[in-house]
């Protein structure tokens, strides 16, 4: 009866009516599914908390009107006229609906307003009544199905409550959409019991920040889905976090390209899941302590993790990403909540993971393989000449910033290696590949290699014994301007 419409207010809402009655398929839904969703709506949506809730949604509604108050029976009327518009026999309009193509419902959900057309009250972030602006041929407002009103009004049931705002999730992996509704509508059917048993006229935040709340959700699915062996192809997912109400309406949008879903869907999978989790612990922000107040038992729970959060600047931020977590460089920020700020290479050489960092290359950065493995090859090779030789002062001279500098150090220790009898510990091919981009001029990202061998050496030389017994030997590392989320 029902079928995506590519739109996320619609889909979402879709997806959540799907949820409701336990159909993963919404062309399986029948009158009676959506008659189940309607009447728990009718019933729910005119009390508290969801009363209260839905002014971040429908702002001047008729559930939320508080004209109506003292009228009951309006907001029932109301309820009738907005909730069940599927019907087969309400009357049709010939203009069709904007999201679904079928004929718009013929009834007015006001008495002041034209038949059939939806304003911000009923559609989130629209134009008020009577604001001709943006619409075709000065129309004020948009022509709408029942079906799909009835989805746009089931629309905050698969959201998120995060910071008094709407977080809702789309894919184009309709499963995908069909998840977060599900795992949202769970949350807020559960609060809504809480809330009315508790006498509470609010519905619960939930207990992160809309950033990591997605994340954290999106990796809870892709476990599960591992877990149950259903189809995991790659999908890009994108959330919304939204608010309709008054004079203040917001949108921030974030999206993930399915490069990073991919990467994702892996980390959490067994091959990966142990060194993720390391990063993911030391990456939680740091509440600070609030004051007491008498009777009141303080929230420590951390809200935000920077790892989940800079995730969402992936791509474009790929280089930073890698030399904060991968390689444990602190991050200079002036919020001493900020985890990033007490990172140290020196302190968490333990967390440092080759295997993660090269999927990263390969699944985020696009690094072509034969690079990798060069760069791999050079650090083993680099790792066992410390390591037999305790050459510390090489050690600490690769973390030199100066181009000059750092390929001078590897000369004199290739050519301490040679003078000895052994084999040069790098040659010319493999290094031009890795660090020229012609006749002594560095690639752009030479630092980037500079920082995977470092990556990989630390990783090596802990597990060799070597790091775990003096970390001293790794300098401390000056802090690097970066995001602040």
């Amino acid at each position: 009866m029902l079928s995506y419409t590519g739109h996320p207010l619609v889909d979402v809402g879709i997806a959540t009516i799907a949820a409701f009655v336990k159909k993963r398929d919404p062309t399986s839904l029948t009158e009676t599914d959506l008659d189940k969703v309607a009447d728990f709506m009718a019933r729910q949506y005119v009390v508290d908390p969801l009363r209260t809730f839905l002014t971040v949604a429908f702002p001047n509604s008729g559930f939320t009107q508080p004209a109506f108050n003292k009228a009951p029976e309006k907001r029932e009327e109301y309820a009738k006229r907005i909730l069940f518009g599927y019907k087969a026999n309400t009357p049709k309009l010939k203009e069709r609906c904007v999201f679904t193509g079928k004929p718009a419902v013929g009834i007015a959900f006001s008495d002041k307003l034209p038949p059939g057309r939806a304003f911000r009250q009923h559609i989130p972030l629209l134009t008020g009544e009577n604001v001709i602006n943006f619409f075709p041929w000065g129309d004020a407002g948009l022509p709408v199905s029942g079906e799909a009103l009835l989805a746009i009004q089931a629309f905050p049931l698969g959201c998120a409550k995060c910071g008094g705002r709407l977080l809702a999730v789309h894919s184009d992996n309709t499963d995908l959409t069909y998840e977060f509704a599900a795992e949202f509508l769970e949350h807020n059917l559960k609060a809504i019991t809480l809330a009315q048993q508790s006498g509470s006229k609010k519905l619960q935040d939930a207990d992160a920040s809309a950033r990591t709340f997605f994340i954290e959700t999106l990796l809870k699915i892709e476990q599960s889905r591992q877990d149950e062996a259903l189809d995991r192809h790659p999908s890009s997912v994108t959330a919304y976090h939204l608010s309709n109400l008054g004079s203040t309406p917001s949108l921030d949008i974030y999206h993930l390209p399915l490069e990073i879903t991919d990467f994702l869907r892996q980390v959490v999978g067994p091959d990966y899941m142990t060194e993720w989790r390391a990063i993911v612990q030391r990456a939680w922000w740091v509440s600070p302590p609030k004051n007491k107040k008498k009777g009141k038992q303080e929230d420590t729970r951390p809200r935000r993790n920077t790892l989940f959060e800079d995730l969402l600047q992936l791509p474009e931020n790929a280089r930073q990403f890698l030399r904060c977590y991968f390689l444990r460089i602190p991050v200079r920020t002036r919020f001493e909540g900020d985890p990033r700020r007490t990172y140290s290479l020196r302190n968490e050489a333990n967390i440092v993971s080759w295997k993660l960092t090269e999927l990263f290359l390969r699944r985020i950065m696009n690094m072509e393989k034969d690079r990798i493995q060069q760069i791999c090859k050079l650090a083993d090779r680099l790792a066992d000449y410390v390591f037999e030789e305790n050459d510390k002062r090489f050690f600490e001279s690769l973390f030199e910033s100066h181009y000059d500098y750092f390929r001078t150090n590897l000369i004199r220790a290739t050519l301490a290696c040679v003078k000895k009898g052994k084999s040069p510990l790098i040659t010319f091919d493999p290094y031009i590949e890795i660090f020229e981009s012609g006749d002594e001029i560095a690639r752009s990202d030479w630092r980037l290699a500079r920082d995977l061998v470092l990556i990989r050496m630390v990783e090596q030389l802990y597990l060799k014994g070597w790091l775990g017994s003096q970390p001293e030997v790794i300098p401390e590392i000056h802090e690097e301007q970066g995001s602040t989320s």
